[in-house]
């Protein structure tokens, strides 16, 4: 339980309590209790159970980004303490406890409101992240989470990153670039911000089966609402991973072969000879416009 609540391996607990006992921070014997357990082979084996000081302790050894918020959590006890004499978790007090029912209704609410909204795909999915009920912006989870959930859904879709996308598919001799949508589609002008978004390179199947994606990760989100279960940053980083693993998706290693700043300037450069193509294939409103009063003017003379 240790490992799962630091989110670190068993092996690293118990290196943290078998050097906190050899500092003499605590006694082994005064933290720990056995129990007799019986297996699922039916045979019972001693368990340690350790106490709430122990496992207080392991929280001030471990170092990662679900200790040290813990940390702060509990340093801002021992200052409420220290000055006051006293601590209060007042939302706590006032609601009886953190999950209400109140509490996993708004979910449901915030959930719902997500799917519904015109954000993209990987927006939807950030701000199911953002949901998590110790959500902290700068957290590392969250910056690494932010970093990697484009990726790792383009990825699943298409073997490919946003960059590498961008890279193999911008081409100035292709019909539009390679686009197969952009801002002002289907009658507007390609311009050169639509040209470094990848999403706008994706086929009609891989921009359904990404929509689909997303869809079935909200129902797994509302699914965990209505089941009362309270999600983490971190529970929410890999069950991403586990979802999209679960569906048959290879999962992405790694940041990718190419950069986003190598993507940018391959579009761009691709684009400025696309439009010496552009500029004299376009045919604006007013372009038209003349073109038909011309038609009119040769069907008036006949």
């Amino acid at each position: 339980m240790m490992a799962t609540l630091y989110d670190v391996s068993v092996s690293a607990i118990n290196q943290h309590l078998k050097r906190i006992f050899e500092d003499n921070e605590l006694v082994e014997e005064s933290v720990i209790k056995k129990y007799l357990i019986t297996a699922s082979d039916g045979k019972s084996y001693s368990t340690k159970h350790y106490n709430l000081q122990a496992i207080i302790a392991v929280g001030f050894k471990v170092n990662n980004d679900r200790a040290v918020r813990f940390r702060k959590w509990a340093g801002q006890i021992v200052k409420d303490y220290t000055i006051q004499g006293w601590t209060m978790d007042k939302e706590r007090l006032k609601k009886g406890h953190m999950f209400t029912d109140e509490y996993f209704e708004r979910q449901l609410e915030n959930i719902r409101e997500i799917r519904l909204s015109e954000r993209k795909f990987y927006q939807k999915v950030t701000d199911l992240y953002a949901t998590a009920f110790d959500y902290d912006k700068d957290a590392k989870t969250t910056r690494q989470f932010f970093k990697m959930v484009q990726n790792k859904m383009h990825w699943a879709v298409h073997r490919h990153t946003a960059a590498e996308l961008i890279v193999e598919r911008a081409n100035a001799e292709k019909e539009h670039m390679g686009l197969t949508t952009w801002e002002s589609a289907p009658d507007g002008k390609i311009v050169k911000a639509d040209v470094t978004v990848a999403k706008n390179y994706l086929s009609e199947k891989e921009m359904s089966y990404l929509q689909r994606i997303v869809s079935l990760y909200l129902d797994y989100a509302e699914l965990q609402a209505e089941r009362r279960i309270p999600m983490s940053m971190e529970d929410w980083a890999k069950r991403l991973d586990g979802f999209l693993e679960f569906n048959g998706n290879e999962l992405l290693m790694g940041p990718g072969k190419v950069s986003a700043e190598q993507a940018k300037l391959h579009a761009e450069t691709e684009f400025e000879k696309y439009r010496i193509v552009q500029d004299r294939l376009f045919m604006s409103d007013y372009d038209k416009y003349l073109l038909e009063l011309e038609h009119q003017a040769d069907q008036s003379d006949m």
